[in-house]
């Protein structure tokens, strides 16, 4: 169990992430199930490993056990000797001799404890460097994790931000091909145009009152001659005569 385990995060640490960012329809969504399935590998990893650890914990309290009771094996060994000795000084040969019996007892419990210590000692630093190197082994999933969540972030973000920008260029595009002000540019133009041909009108009305008052000076000029000429007709040399005074008084 625990080796598919870790053959499945292994498996993810060592895909290509870019072949498969080019290879996806949606590199954010795959990127999402990455995490997911990272997270979720990690998750059966670490109670795999905790079960490891919790075998171990047994293993050393079976070793504890043992060597306590290698321990009190012999000190109960040794009360015994003692006990026989003093029983065997006091003449009690009897008592002597079962204290005796009961040292050689605990002494043989003594050695057995010691033969389980011993036994278990080598499984049991192999199981300590297994668990070492499953809690490191752990430690660097977890950091994989969170460089491949960092760098998932970080792309969905750039994706975000040039999204945007695309947004904008294109919206940049549109004012470029229809620019609100060059349409105000023509209405404006259209207004000057307007405002010249009333101009225009202007100028053309004043030229035609212009004309008008100069052909009232025109007929008044001619109503004058035609007077003067009728007063010539109707007073003779009288008329002649002050033709030629008014004449001498211009040149003067």
């Amino acid at each position: 169990m625990k080796q598919s385990i870790f053959a499945r995060v292994a498996q993810l640490a060592k895909a290509n992430l870019n072949a498969l960012l080019d290879s996806a329809e949606d590199p954010q969504k795959m990127l999402d199930q990455m995490v997911r399935d990272y997270s979720n590998n990690i998750r059966e990893a670490e109670a795999a490993i905790a079960q490891t650890i919790g075998n171990l914990r047994m293993a050393e309290d079976d070793h504890n056990r043992a060597v306590d009771e290698s321990t009190s094996w012999g000190n109960k060994a040794v009360a015994a000797s003692r006990k026989a000795d003093e029983f065997r000084t006091a003449g009690n040969s009897s008592d002597a001799d079962r204290f005796d019996a009961l040292t050689r007892l605990a002494l043989q419990r003594q050695m057995t404890a010691e033969t389980t210590v011993k036994a278990q000692a080598p499984g049991l630093a192999a199981q300590n460097e297994v668990v070492d190197k499953l809690k490191s082994g752990l430690d660097q999933m977890r950091g994989k994790l969170g460089e491949l969540t960092a760098k998932r972030n970080e792309l969905v973000n750039r994706a975000r931000v040039a999204a945007t920008q695309t947004q904008v260029n294109d919206a940049l595009k549109a004012l470029d091909t229809g620019d609100p002000t060059s349409a105000i540019g023509r209405y404006e133009e259209n207004i000057r145009r307007q405002e010249a041909t009333v101009r225009g009108q202007q100028e053309l009305a004043a030229s035609s009152l212009d004309a008008q008052f100069a052909s009232l000076e025109d007929l008044g000029e001619q109503s004058e001659v035609e007077a003067r000429l009728a007063a010539l007709k109707s007073h003779g040399p009288e008329s002649h005569r002050l033709l030629e005074e008014r004449t001498g008084l211009l040149k003067v």
